[in-house]
């Protein structure tokens, strides 16, 4: 990694990224990592990700919206399905299972939603949660707590990027280590 002007740039699977930074709440600037809009990057990181899913892990879970992509990467090249957790309601939800997420890094708490079809999906699996950037450990936390509320079990968590230290002691894997702030 290298910086320059407050920009930190990555190399994952020989592409190389320079990642602007941000104003994150109390944080101060940190790196912004952007999957949406890059599939080159993402498919990239995916590809160095995928030997990280650990074994006997049957579903992929991750909450919109960056993560996405990374998600659905994976679930291509590893050939697993993924379901992804909402942060608002929609209309066609059916019973829900509605979760609170701690304040996060940006500072803004919120409520994730996964509509119960999709939950039916996690019950009896072995679930891998994945993320873009971990760094409090708060989502992936919350995340966890809907697998286990829809009958489901963490096989594991994996985040392309790790920021900072987690006051949380869960067991991540993660490519590469971002700056807590620039």
């Amino acid at each position: 990694m290298t910086q320059a002007r407050q920009d930190i740039t990555v190399e994952i699977g020989g592409v190389s990224r320079t990642l602007p930074s941000a104003r994150a709440g109390s944080m101060g600037r940190v790196p912004l990592v952007e999957f949406i809009g890059d599939s080159e990057f993402t498919k990239a990181v995916a590809t160095e990700m995928v030997v990280m899913i650990p074994p006997g892990t049957e579903v992929l879970l991750t909450v919109v919206t960056n993560a996405l992509p990374l998600a659905h990467e994976l679930s291509h090249l590893s050939g697993l399905p993924y379901e992804c957790v909402r942060k608002k309601r929609r209309p066609y939800m059916q019973d829900p299972i509605i979760q609170d997420a701690p304040s996060m890094t940006l500072g803004v708490a919120e409520t994730f939603w996964l509509d119960s079809p999709h939950a039916a999906r996690l019950k009896g699996k072995q679930v891998a949660i994945v993320q873009d950037v971990i760094s409090s450990g708060g989502t992936a936390q919350t995340l966890a707590r809907i697998v286990e509320r829809s009958g489901g079990t963490v096989s594991g968590y994996l985040a392309a990027f790790r920021q900072g230290e987690s006051a949380l002691s869960l067991p991540f894997k993660y490519l590469e280590k971002l700056p807590a702030h620039i």
